[in-house]
């Protein structure tokens, strides 16, 4: 890395969930402005400041305003951006703190996840001219038409440093969190996992997308498509973290397996005697996107000889789930199918890595694992580098134990989580 050059920081709400956490995060920041580095902070809520106030929301109202929703939300960034500029400047550096808007992230209008249309980061420009640390609270945007606050959404303040890191052309965007990097499993779920050096964006992108938390899909996407270097490290230590780029490096071969990935915050829709003729699942499907549900894995079974009648089974979000079996059940008279079956005990378990592409027997030594643990599956979904499977929710942290370690992916020793929540 050259002796001066732009870093984005962002500091998840574990790292700076109190007083003495945001006094080591500035000790950081510091110490990176004083190797020559400008340095441009992106900073999530303290703690669960933000599901604190959700929560606060939903015992005044069932259902919050979206609008008075996002301008309750932002509050949380903009107490840990002011705190930690007033730390960093404590110990002798100057250092100025924006909200969104004023850090020029500009957004679409829909509240609770809008999407970033423009970065114009003129006064974070003028606070780096003037020698000064700009710390931007994340999460949060500005719509130019409703001149309203919006909110980024789940992984908002991810989304936020990877923009800034992109719109100002910044060496690295390092995403701090409460483990040393990109581990092999969630270190809370399977203690033998470990660290992966390198990890490239296509890998994290189907890792995040199958339930992966330490970074989120929208910032390794933005990051690929504006070719931004991250870093994700710790907070709590000073060790090498996991780089995510767009290969790994010329001696490096892919691995096999990179890692394993469970997600319990998904549900089954099963749509049961559908007619198998041409337009039903058309019709179904057209119905399920105008909730605005996203859909993952779907499976049609061979319709039955005698009554002419298929099921179709999908996954998508649990917090989906209800208003996509509403809107079915209101149309199923129309659509001509007998009933529709919720289940939201499920898991989801994945494999990702791109050496799947030039090797034969993945899809068998996974199911073999299961099978010889007794662990059912209940549906199956594959793409280049990735294959995912349903289990049963409570069968999952087994599940992905029994994975891990038949892929020859457990570590030596136990994982150290320094704080708890993954981000």
């Amino acid at each position: 890395m050259s002796s001066v050059s732009l870093i984005v920081q962002k500091f998840g709400g574990s790292s700076v969930a109190d007083a003495e956490s945001i006094t080591r995060v500035a000790r950081r920041i510091v110490a990176t402005k004083a190797l020559g580095h400008d340095v441009v902070v992106a900073v999530s809520a303290m703690g669960d400041t933000t599901d604190d106030l959700v929560d606060l929301a939903h015992s005044i109202t069932d259902r919050p305003d979206p609008r008075e929703m996002d301008m309750l939300l932002t509050t949380g960034e903009r107490i840990s951006m002011a705190l930690l500029a007033m730390a960093i400047k404590s110990l002798g550096v100057d250092a100025r703190s924006f909200t969104g808007s004023q850090a020029g992230m500009m957004t679409d209008s829909q509240h609770g996840a809008a999407r970033i249309v423009d970065v114009t980061p003129d006064r974070v420009r003028e606070a780096l001219d003037e020698g000064a640390v700009a710390i931007v609270a994340g999460f949060q945007g500005f719509n130019r038409d409703s001149r309203d606050i919006t909110t980024l959404g789940r992984g908002g303040s991810d989304t936020t440093a990877v923009a800034l890191a992109a719109a100002l052309d910044a060496e690295v965007c390092e995403i701090y969190t409460d483990v040393d990097g990109v581990f092999t499993a969630d270190p809370r779920v399977v203690p033998k996992a470990h660290k992966v050096d390198v990890v490239t964006y296509e890998e994290m992108l189907e890792l995040a997308a199958a339930g992966a938390k330490v970074l989120h899909i929208r910032a390794v996407e933005y990051a690929r498509r504006h070719g931004v270097r991250l870093h994700v490290r710790s907070s709590f230590s000073d060790s090498q973290g996991t780089l995510v780029a767009a290969e790994r490096g010329k001696n490096m071969e892919e691995p096999i397996i990179t890692g394993v990935a469970g997600d319990l915050s998904v549900a089954k829709v099963t749509v049961i005697g559908v007619p198998d003729v041409p337009g039903k699942a058309a019709q179904i499907f057209t119905l399920v996107a105008g909730t605005g549900a996203n859909i993952d894995m779907i499976v049609q079974n061979v319709s039955a000889a005698n009554t002419g009648l298929t099921d179709i089974s999908f996954t998508l979000p649990r917090t989906e789930g209800d208003a996509v079996v509403a809107t079915l059940r209101s149309s199923q008279a129309d659509v001509g199918f007998a009933d529709v079956a919720y289940d939201d005990n499920i898991g989801k378990l994945s494999v990702v890595g791109g050496g799947m592409r030039t090797n034969a027997g993945v899809s068998a030594q996974l199911f073999t694992a299961l099978f010889e643990a007794g662990i059912n599956m209940e549906m199956i979904s594959t793409s280049e580098i990735r294959i995912s499977v349903v289990t049963r929710g409570d069968e999952l942290k087994r599940a992905m134990g029994v994975v891990h370690a038949a892929f020859g992916l457990d570590g030596d020793v136990d994982a150290v989580v320094y704080a708890g929540t993954g981000r």
